[in-house]
């Protein structure tokens, strides 16, 4: 794609150029032939370089095809970190999280993982984390202080009971006072919760309460915060409680209905490599964003080269340009 296609039309001139450079080599091989004296004509014709000759105007055709190009303005797509984006690590510590079907364990394996995708995250984006069990504590507020989210994440503790609407909500607040505090003629910046669960929402247990999980996703959609739910663990982890074992499935459906109500997205994630490759592909679709980006500068740099290595070779040569 080009910015200023019509620029393209020089080119026009640059195969008319070609053109003419041919015909008048031909024109000067006929009139050659026309001189019967051959023997007479290689003692008074000048030497010439042979077919080297030609490489001085070929790099110069070549050069003013680059600069054409350039000022047409050519685009490419490319992956940019985002800048001014918010996001919201929003991390299950209920007892469920104890489970040890992903080793070592459900929540330590959630921090190795979420400290990993702290540190990849590009540095313009805000980062905050909120832990939720019987209620939803925000810990870090969004900041680009990387050190302080690891540090928060370390010191996760496990408690009874899952409030996961309340930790949707937590995160919305952070969010929203980050677009209040950055003023200008720009949009507010985008936000984004990433929401880890292994588990039903207990408190209320209605997930269309008010405070409820499904409730707190439509207030995300129309804020225009999608969530990336992402449903942690596997169907047969247990957890022991007063000395006998307590199944603690995970509860896809919930957490794929969350997802859907945002306009964000669902992953399942059963082990270790599967959490880190959920993170990875969040980190690419938060942390970065297509733009077109002009390389017109690189076209005109080559095309400047060409023509000075062009000259050059006419000099050397003693090659004449037309």
């Amino acid at each position: 794609m080009f910015s200023h296609p019509w620029w393209l039309l020089a080119l026009l001139v640059v195969v008319a150029l070609a053109a003419a450079y041919v015909w008048n080599e031909r024109r000067r091989r006929r009139n050659t032939m026309r001189f019967t004296n051959l023997g007479v004509l290689e003692k008074i014709a000048p030497k010439r370089p042979g077919k080297l000759r030609h490489v001085p105007i070929a790099l110069i055709l070549v050069a003013l095809t680059c600069l054409v190009v350039a000022l047409a303005g050519p685009l490419t797509t490319e992956q940019v970190p985002r800048n001014r984006a918010t996001v919201m690590l929003a991390i299950d510590v209920s007892l469920s999280m104890r489970a040890t079907d992903v080793s070592p364990s459900r929540l330590q394996t959630a921090e190795q993982a979420a400290t990993e995708f702290v540190d990849q995250l590009p540095p313009g984006i805000n980062l905050g984390l909120v832990s939720f069990a019987g209620t939803a504590t925000v810990l870090v507020s969004p900041t680009r202080d990387r050190d302080t989210v690891k540090r928060a994440i370390s010191t996760l503790q496990l408690a009874e009971s899952t409030a996961t609407g309340e930790a949707i909500q937590a995160s919305l607040a952070s969010i929203r006072s980050v677009a209040t505090q950055i003023q200008g003629p720009e949009q507010p910046p985008p936000g984004r919760i990433i929401l880890l669960s292994d588990g039903k929402q207990t408190i209320p247990s209605d997930l269309e309460a008010p405070r409820g999980a499904f409730t707190a996703a439509d207030q995300a959609k129309q804020q225009g915060v999608p969530i990336s739910a992402i449903s942690f663990g596997t169907d047969y982890g247990e957890i022991e409680i007063e000395g006998r074992p307590v199944p603690v499935a995970v509860a896809d459906s919930d957490m794929q209905e969350i997802a859907r109500r945002s306009g964000g997205d669902f992953s399942k994630a059963a082990s270790q490599q599967d959490l880190r490759a959920t993170y990875d592909t969040l980190r690419e679709q938060i942390g970065y964003e297509s733009q077109e980006v002009d390389t017109g500068s690189d076209w005109l740099m080559a095309g400047t080269i060409l023509v000075v290595i062009g000259l050059g070779a006419a000099f050397a040569l003693g090659a004449r340009l037309p």
